[in-house]
């Protein structure tokens, strides 16, 4: 008997084709500072195709462009890799860096646009969305590269890294503004764990290594399984040149992490890392509805939550826990403050294992411990909030939150454009058709591709 599988259904069925629409519909006034494209990756299988794991979906791109107070176009566009027309990862001479999904995030830097999967390759596509091909920074890059490279909004680099489950486990990389990589090193002491995010402070790079770890036994497409004999670890580096010949490697407790929220040296030189976090039980929920199979949640993550992790390097000691009991994944900041302490961080709420609990977003104050919930709405669910500053931005919340809601109820899809500070709704931009849901995306204003024109 075949089993169902929960990211083909709902929320997360998948577009069927590509369109392009004009002049959309707004409701309230869009801010004129907001030129520029939201743009938005996730997993979106062909018509006809059943993955056997939500994150093997092809990645499909929705772009949403506005400018000066309009909404000029709304346009989805499959990443167009030679997995998408069924290359497999894995040939007869390696893993083929190419076939990738491209489905988990897309970014700027240095004037491209890049669709990025964890094990593969990046994908350069145009402003319009269409794929340009694969990216390996003129030959510097031999590995894969992390899906969440973290841009330093003081000197413009790209830090990322490239993870494999043989050796090098970890591949640390910097590519300055211009797009060059400058540096690449090779991580002493990784292991196979899974790394899927890490971060940056002004003066170091933390990597975290969870108890998911490479599992050849696992069959659904994605070799990782949760393993009790894999510690739990949070690796930290001093940035620089020689930085790779110091990294230092705490234990802490078991747990996973996908995406972290932010991290910091604080006045006393410690280091404070924060991140949703699953126990066992909760990674499990959460990989059993990935793919299809019995013992799952009613929702992936429905045991997430946020911990904070503060790393003292003079007594090489940590102290953690967890510090809100709301399940959340797909944490943001005003990313001016990525590196140093931010008061306020932005996430989406789920219900929580049982089902009990809707969707939204979540803003937290880290300063007076308040937490405020914008509610979207019975069979809406949010995409992940991307932070926008206001023009002429005076505190660090004074800006916008921009998502895109799937609405079943009506089978359609908004964009929600909210008051950063408050969580109120300023504008509601009507897309052409329901947006499926997916993982993560960027703001790119018009001049980080150049004043890109249509």
């Amino acid at each position: 008997m075949a089993i169902d599988k929960p990211y083909l259904t709902g929320h997360y069925t998948p577009v069927a084709d590509e369109i392009t629409a004009t002049e959309l519909t707004v409701e309230g006034t869009l801010p004129p500072e907001l030129t520029g494209r939201l743009l938005r990756n996730g997993h979106n299988p062909k018509p006809g195709v059943t993955p056997t794991h939500w994150f093997k979906g092809s990645g499909m791109v929705h772009g949403i462009r506005l400018r000066e107070g309009r909404a000029e176009w709304y346009r989805n566009r499959w990443v167009h890799t030679p997995a998408l027309d069924g290359a497999p990862y894995m040939t007869d001479h390696g893993p083929d860096l190419t076939a990738s999904t491209a489905g988990t995030h897309v970014i700027e830097h240095a004037g491209r646009l890049l669709a990025l999967c964890e094990a593969n390759l990046p994908f350069q596509l145009t402003p319009e969305l269409d794929t340009v091909g694969a990216f390996d920074f003129d030959g510097k890059l031999r590995t894969a590269m992390t899906a969440h490279p973290k841009e330093d909004p003081v000197t413009g680099e790209l830090h990322f890294f490239g993870s494999s489950p043989f050796p090098p486990y970890l591949m640390y990389y910097v590519a300055d503004a211009k797009g060059e990589i400058v540096h690449s090193a090779e991580i002493p002491g990784a292991t196979a764990s899974l790394k899927h995010d890490f971060a940056i402070t002004r003066h170091h790079v933390v990597f975290i290594e969870g108890n998911v770890t490479f599992d050849p036994n696992d069959h659904s497409g994605i070799p990782y399984g949760w393993s009790d004999a894999q510690t739990a670890r949070i690796g930290v580096m001093p940035r620089g040149e020689d930085g790779d010949r110091h990294v230092r490697w705490f234990s802490v407790e078991p747990g996973n992490v996908l995406h972290v929220g932010n991290a910091y040296e604080d006045g006393q030189g410690r280091i404070v890392l924060e991140g949703p976090t699953v126990d066992h039980v909760g990674f499990q929920l959460s990989w059993n509805w990935w793919i299809g199979a019995p013992g799952r949640g009613t929702e992936p993550v429905t045991r997430s939550y946020t911990r904070r992790w503060v790393l003292d390097m003079a007594a090489g000691s940590v102290d953690e826990q967890i510090i809100d009991d709301l399940p959340v994944e797909f944490p943001t900041l005003n990313e001016q403050y990525l590196g140093v302490e931010n008061r306020y961080q932005y996430a989406v709420s789920f219900p929580d294992e049982t089902g009990f609990g809707g969707y939204g977003l979540v803003k937290y104050d880290r300063t007076t411990g308040a937490r405020r919930i914008h509610q979207v709405g019975d069979a809406r669910m949010p995409s992940e909030a991307v932070y926008v500053p206001a023009a002429g931005a005076a505190r660090e919340d004074d800006g916008y939150l921009l998502t895109v809601i799937s609405d079943l109820k009506q089978d359609a899809s908004q964009l929600l454009v909210l008051d950063a500070c408050g969580l109120d709704r300023i504008a509601t931009v009507h897309l052409p058709h329901r947006v499926s849901a997916g993982l993560h995306g960027s703001w790119i204003p018009d001049t980080g591709l150049d004043g890109a024109d249509d």
